[in-house]
């Protein structure tokens, strides 16, 4: 690659980068920019097109506001990813080094601690701990129902909600247990409004694909990615919510008239008028994601149109009005003076979830003669007590970790889903239905061993520190250099303080995990004492004599079996043969120590 940037751009005046337009894309400027400078010619002009969608008008009118390329916002990509480097290195090579051969039942191939990698395995285990440690309460709640005059059942909620102290909540029924009938005290009709969304930035589009489509936050973005270089999107990759006044509103919607399911909605709404969007927040990067033309499923296959679909549908709501409703609360008394409450609902106005169906109010009508105070019904049964108890909290999803990901600052809104696909394809926890993260026993044992000796290593608030003074560099208020060496040494004091104390996460693997003395199943006999070796099952596979507590490596990704009972005649080693199969074919290599 850097041949052929040098060859077209050899004996060039002038350079236009054409990158994508967040840091990363300012900081491949610059490698670019090195690769050719010394190849162009004098005077060099070097620029920078800014665009958010590969669309004419955005590419036209990027041709015309050309600029110079961002050296702050540049450096600042440098300072990150050598402080992830050197910091994610050193520990990954300490700990791996350390526990490798310790433990059979461990696959210590990679132990890794990672700046932001860690923080975001310690929101997983935190939730872990807590349904851990969680003690159920039981609670009682006095069930009762009614009915009108038309024999429709109302059910009815108490105002107390639950109540923790049996003989308080038996003192509460005595006062309706004999009660055959129940009056309105009370009527509340209240308007409310559900508003329309702001525009659609990346956090919020990871969330939904993985809460309602199903599409993990890596994957998402990878699709997303392919819908932009395409051109059926702008930018994916951004933190505002807010519509600049120059967004073309109004023909991006044209552009959807002629879509089978949303089209009409699409014209009713050209015909009558847009409403403005929400008031939003305008982060300087980039406009909000939204299609940039029209697509089919044929077009763009199964996966990639049901995220079109919905950047579309979120799109199109943003410019529909708000979602009104009226919520009426019936109170009633019962008994004593005992209150209960009977809801309804009524859309006035559907706006917005006409399009985003899954966020629509549904109505919920109550008889005309309960909206009269002082009207009495019958009970439908006699009140009691029913009992329950209260349940732990369920493990993180996937769009739950992004959210304290995003506000505790963890990653940027391009690296979340590569951390969240990090901690999954390490092992340090396991995807289940629903898209829950649930740790694994190596995933606790870390996030509790870090806690044990430097609480700091995976608390989210260090990691927002140093983005703190990465975005110093980029806004040119912080040099490079400096702030690369004060983090360097904060993290280097905390290195060496984590080696000498190393031994405080060992004593917590021991017990999760099973030492090699006591993993395996004998296979061959040693050389040195002639008791039986015993085979590693799990990876790396490997040798291990208790008695002269020695491990052994072994060839990985194939069957170890004895060699015809053969030794060697140097050191009395048992022979061993190496299989490996694939394809229909197998060889066999003797393996020696």
């Amino acid at each position: 690659m850097v041949d052929f940037l040098r060859h077209e751009a050899k004996n060039a005046g002038i350079l236009i980068l054409w990158l994508d337009c967040d840091k990363e894309g300012e900081n491949i400027c610059f490698e670019v920019i090195n690769c050719v400078h010394s190849v162009m010619v004098h005077p060099k002009r070097i620029l920078r097109a800014h665009f958010s969608a590969v669309t004419d008008q955005e590419l036209h009118g990027a041709m015309k506001n050309l600029r110079e390329p961002n050296k702050h916002e540049a450096l600042s990509v440098d300072a990150r990813q050598e402080l992830d480097l050197r910091i994610g290195c050193a520990f990954t090579r300490f700990q791996t080094k350390f526990f490798q051969g310790k433990y059979g039942d461990l696959n210590s191939n990679l132990v890794s601690f990672g700046p932001c990698q860690t923080p975001t395995l310690g929101f997983c285990v935190k939730r872990h701990d807590q349904i851990q440690s969680f003690k159920p309460e039981t609670f009682w709640r006095i069930k009762v129902s009614g009915v009108d005059d038309t024999g429709s059942v109302l059910e009815m909620s108490w105002n107390r909600d639950r109540i923790f102290d049996k003989e308080a909540a038996s003192v509460f029924l005595s006062r309706v247990k004999s009660s055959k009938t129940a009056e309105v005290v009370q009527v509340s009709v209240k308007q409310k409004i559900k508003p329309r969304p702001q525009g659609l930035n990346t956090v919020e589009m990871l969330r939904v694909a993985s809460a309602g489509l199903g599409i993990g936050p890596h994957s998402a973005m990878a699709i997303a990615e392919r819908l932009y270089t395409s051109g059926y999107i702008n930018y994916p990759r951004t933190e505002t919510t807010a519509y600049p006044n120059t967004f073309d509103l109004r023909g991006l919607l044209q552009q959807q008239v002629n879509n089978p399911v949303w089209g009409d909605i699409a014209r009713e709404i050209l015909k009558s008028g847009l409403t403005p969007p929400r008031a939003g927040h305008d982060a300087g990067d980039h406009p909000p994601i939204a299609p940039m033309r029209f697509a089919s499923s044929q077009e763009l296959g199964h996966e990639a149109y049901r995220l079109y679909e919905y950047i579309t549908q979120h799109f199109i709501a943003t410019i529909m009005p708000d979602c009104c409703y009226e919520q009426t609360q019936v109170t009633v008394s019962v008994g004593d003076g005992e209150l209960f409450t009977i809801s309804g609902l009524k859309v006035v106005e559907p706006g917005f979830t006409r399009i985003l169906t899954w966020q629509a109010i549904e109505d919920k009508s109550l008889p005309m003669a309960l909206l009269n105070q002082g009207y009495q019904f019958n009970l439908l049964e006699e009140p009691s007590l029913i009992e329950g108890q209260t349940g732990p909290p369920d493990y993180l999803t996937e769009a739950e970790l992004i959210t304290a990901m995003e506000r505790h600052g963890i990653g940027t809104d391009a690296s979340i889903p590569t951390h969240i696909e990090n901690i999954v394809q390490r092992g340090y926890v396991q995807l289940l239905s629903g898209r829950k993260l649930q740790p694994t026993p190596l995933g606790i044992v870390l996030v509790h061993g870090y806690q044990t000796i430097d609480a700091e290593l995976v608390l989210p608030h260090m990691r927002r520190a140093v983005e703190e003074q990465l975005n110093h560099i980029a806004r040119g208020h912080a040099k490079y250099d400096l702030v690369l060496q004060f983090v360097l040494a904060i993290f280097a004091a905390k290195y060496r303080y984590f080696v000498e104390h190393i031994n405080g996460m060992d004593q917590l693997f021991e017990v999760s995990f099973t030492t090699l003395a006591s993993s395996g199943k004998p296979l061959s006999r040693c050389g040195k004492c002639h008791r039986y070796l015993k085979f590693i099952d799990s990876r790396p596979q490997r040798l291990h004599c208790s008695i002269c507590n020695e491990t052994y490596t072994l060839p990985q990704n194939g069957t170890i079996r004895p060699y015809k009972t053969e030794k060697c005649p140097l050191d009395k080693f048992e022979l061993l043969c190496y299989t490996q199969g694939g394809k229909g074919r197998m060889s066999n290599i003797p393996v020696y120590f």
